[in-house]
């Protein structure tokens, strides 16, 4: 019995040629890739836009890596935000961490105001039903929730 073949592509070398199972399966990977890369990036939009008012609103972009549960978020340029609260952060032009339920950790490029500026090293937010938020920043200290539901405008500064 013969096998069809189907040309899936020619370099300068010659053409390949492939049984047209071949071709469905290849097809059904390369979807099954491309839903893949969807739901991760869905999933990264999701989980940004929960904790997206920690940040400024001059974010450039970010990357999330599943894997390892890595968030990375650049600026154009450090600035600083004064929250509702009265609490001040400064970003470096990018922020990484590691982000777990309710937590980012391990942060670095995030300073906070406290009579000096001190790095800021977790934030958590113990519970949906919590109206705090955790930052840790030598010490740990409570903010409330709702003066990070919205993103804020930053001001440049020269160095972070």
């Amino acid at each position: 019995m013969e096998k069809a073949l189907v040309k899936v592509g020619s370099l300068k070398a010659g053409t390949f040629w492939v049984s047209k199972k071949a071709k469905e399966e290849i097809s059904n990977i390369s979807q099954d890739l491309s839903t893949f890369s969807n739901t991760v990036e869905e999933k990264a939009k999701w989980i940004f836009n929960k904790l997206k008012g920690l940040f400024p609103q001059n974010i450039t972009c970010y990357e999330f890596d599943e894997s390892k549960s890595k968030l990375i978020v650049y600026l154009p340029s450090p600035c600083e935000v004064c929250f509702k609260d009265a609490s001040v952060i400064r970003y470096s032009t990018r922020v990484k961490a590691t982000l777990s339920r309710g937590k980012l950790s391990g942060i670095e490029g995030m300073k906070t105001k406290v009579l000096v500026w001190v790095k800021v090293t977790s934030v958590n937010v113990e519970s949906y039903k919590s109206d705090k938020v955790w930052f840790t920043a030598g010490v740990k200290k409570s903010r409330s929730k709702d003066a990070y539901e919205m993103p804020r405008d930053a001001v440049r500064v020269e160095e972070f």
